[in-house]
């Protein structure tokens, strides 16, 4: 059997998740005939068939969806290799830090700061993304190293967990619910969400309240709930730093807690990497024993 290629993988999966062959023509801007080919060609190759065609339907089959794994898999890696010798070549390299804008639980400073202290450091770069790109850029090369909220897509990562806390509620100080001092999700039933922001601080939940408004930023989304249009599901760190007089912050006791972690490729061997999560690591450790005795006073 002769070694695949790069292209015919690229075609193989543009099918496999499109289901339709005239649509992943389109979504690779090519005409339908040569992909149609393309895949032919390549299953006469493997000896086998990937797709299961009807006149109604594309289904894959069996060795397709195993193909289908190891095909994004292999091109991942493809990707990354490309973006890791480039900034490997770099005349001036730095530590890429993938991260959402306010997801850090108000660790970043602190861990930047004792960061630039060691010895292995390198000058660092923030990469920012939407909620749940951090493992993507990991993979494909484009960070070191990542702050994310479990659970995350950890293929092909190792990480640590840094801290683990409440998930609160925002909502207009306004709100007649504002008045109770806990809450629980069927309370919410109906309210509005921000599209596009965690609905519980990156984890799934039971139910979630009614229809998104569109926000890009924490700003818009805070101006928003101020008004009573939305309410929003923030981590308390984010809580923290975000005091607005108009905006109330509940506990909702059924709402599960959400945690950072620290995360990096499994096959990463570079010092710099290493001192950083050594680093989060450590600042992630002295905040929880600081916050140990502030729990036990407050459930005394």
């Amino acid at each position: 059997m002769n070694d695949l290629e790069v292209r015919q993988l690229r075609y193989f999966v543009a099918v496999a998740e499109e289901l339709h062959f005239g649509r992943a023509a389109a979504r690779l801007g090519m005409a339908q005939p040569p992909l149609s080919r393309t895949i032919r060609d390549l299953e006469r190759q493997l000896g086998v068939t990937l797709f299961e065609r009807t006149t109604r339907q594309v289904k894959l089959t069996g060795a397709g969806e195993v193909l289908l794994r190891d095909a994004r898999t292999a091109l991942e890696a493809i990707t990354a290799a490309a973006h890791r010798a480039r900034h490997a070549g770099s005349t001036s390299p730095r530590l890429r830090i993938a991260i959402k804008a306010d997801i850090d639980g108000g660790l970043l400073p602190q861990i930047l700061d004792a960061y630039g202290t060691d010895p292995a450091a390198l000058p660092t770069e923030l990469v920012l993304g939407g909620l749940g790109d951090q493992p993507k850029a990991l993979r494909d090369g484009l960070a070191d190293v990542a702050l994310v909220l479990r659970p995350m897509d950890d293929r092909g990562l190792d990480s640590e967990s840094l801290i683990t806390e409440p998930v609160l509620v925002a909502m207009a100080a306004t709100d007649p619910l504002a008045a109770r001092t806990e809450l629980r999700l069927a309370d919410l039933a109906g309210r509005s969400l921000p599209s596009g922001a965690p609905a519980d601080g990156g984890r799934a939940v039971p139910r979630r309240p009614g229809v998104t408004r569109p926000a890009s930023n924490l700003s818009e989304i805070f101006s928003l709930v101020e008004t009573g249009s939305i309410v929003f599901f923030a981590p308390a760190s984010v809580a923290r730093r975000n005091p607005r007089p108009g905006v109330a912050y509940r506990p909702v006791s059924d709402l599960p807690n959400c945690t950072l972690a620290i995360v990096w490729p499994q096959d990463a061997r570079s010092p710099a990497v290493a001192a950083f999560v050594r680093v989060a690591c450590t600042i992630a450790a002295t905040r929880r024993t600081q916050a140990e005795p502030q729990m036990q006073s407050t459930t005394a």
